[in-house]
């Protein structure tokens, strides 16, 4: 069977994850998280990859789960057997070395929402739309909403939550769920510019990073600073540290070794 997960080399460095099942909004079916997770992995493991860009093909980014799908499932296992398999996706995302950009247009829909909530940036098109919709169904959206209530305030998201109305892209800006948001035609001019300015830093690093940044939000204060404390200091003993402060004050550029 293909799959609907595409890998689109952007460089060297840059990899795009295309979801491309036009015909069911790019949903989040068994099958297209099942390769998702798959493929995310692979580009996790591959050394040469700094940076992975997210996107949907066709109309827009994703719709959430395949809805025909779902009422297709009779047994408790199995509705627990997607909604498990969807939040091990999330969790590869965000625990993942490489930084994750979701690039969106169109719409953004339930778990199609906590994708791109659960990515380390995001940036749309101006016309985009996000939801939490399921309230609409009957389906209340308890597992996105992890995801996008860690990126923004309590009464945004609880009116998302509780009215199922879609946001719109500046809105979603304002209130942090996404970095920004351009025209059409500039949206993927200027995510390739921010992946860009990511790749040339020591992918070592930023690993790190990634890591500490997540770990600690989950921690109070005083465990935080003890955290990243010993964090920082792993990151001093790496030789692209030793290289980034010499070129600084060498005013050079540096020569990362990733180690």
């Amino acid at each position: 069977m293909t799959s609907n997960i595409k890998i689109k080399k952007i460089n060297s460095e840059i990899s795009s994850i295309v979801i491309d099942e036009q015909k069911t909004y790019n949903s989040l079916s068994f099958k297209n998280l099942t390769d998702l997770l798959k493929t995310f992995k692979k580009l996790d493991a591959d050394k040469k990859i700094k940076v992975i860009i997210l996107e949907g093909a066709g109309k827009g980014f994703s719709a959430g789960h395949n809805l025909k799908e779902v009422r297709g499932l009779k047994k408790k296992e199995k509705f627990q057997k997607l909604f498990n398999l969807c939040s091990k996706l999330m969790l590869q995302i965000v625990e993942g070395r490489k930084p994750i950009i979701a690039k969106v247009h169109g719409a953004a829909f339930a778990a199609g929402c906590q994708l791109v909530a659960s990515c380390d940036l995001a940036y749309s098109s101006k016309d985009t739309l996000f939801a939490t919709p399921g309230v609409n169904i009957g389906l209340f959206c308890s597992t996105p909403m992890v995801a996008v209530s860690r990126k923004i305030n309590r009464k945004p998201m609880m009116k998302m939550l509780l009215t199922g109305e879609p946001i719109k892209a500046n809105y979603a800006k304002e209130i942090g769920l996404i970095n920004d948001c351009y025209s059409k035609s500039k949206l993927n001019s200027e995510v390739l510019k921010v992946a860009k300015t990511i790749a040339s830093k020591s992918n070592l690093t930023i690993k790190i990073g990634k890591q500490a940044f997540y770990k600690q939000l989950e921690m109070p204060l005083k465990k935080a600073y003890a955290y990243t404390s010993k964090m920082m200091t792993i990151n001093m003993m790496a030789l692209d540290a030793k290289e980034g402060i010499s070129a600084f004050l060498e005013k050079r550029k540096p020569k990362w070794k990733n180690k």
